[in-house]
Order: C-alpha cells, then structure tokens, then sequence
C-alpha cells in the first residue's frame, strides 16, 4: 500500500472517529479553544495546558485522542 493510498485511510478514520464521539481532543473542540484564546478568554498557554490535561484524560473518559485514531491505535 503506497503513503497517498494509508493516508487517505487514516484521515478518513479520524473523521470516523470524531462524527462518533470518541476522539476527546477533536478539532471541533481544537478550534473552539482557539477561538476563546483569540477573543481573550484564554492565554495561548492556557489552552495548550487545557489541550494537553484532556489528551492525557482521554483513556480515562473512555476516549482516543486524534493521533490514536489517525495511527489506529
């Protein structure tokens, strides 16, 4: 199997994945963060801390993160 053809694959699994719900760190949530740090609600440092806790939490609330489901793992 050649790079574009996994790629493709796993791309389409992390969109699998997050329309099901069980990606914690989705980009839905990913922008929404952003978007508070652009309207002054967060610090850029904050978010990445806040980003960083829900990665770590995700196997306890029975979640993956992005790079789990985009590796299968």
């Amino acid at each position: 199997m050649d790079f574009y053809t996994r790629r493709r694959e796993s791309l389409a699994a992390v969109k699998e994945a997050e329309s099901k719900g069980l990606v914690a760190d989705s980009m839905e949530y990913r922008i929404e963060l952003m978007n508070q740090v652009h309207r002054g609600e967060r610090t850029l440092a904050d978010a990445q801390a806040e980003l960083k806790r829900v990665k770590r939490n995700a196997k306890k609330n029975g979640q993956i993160t992005r790079n789990q489901a985009y590796t299968g793992r």
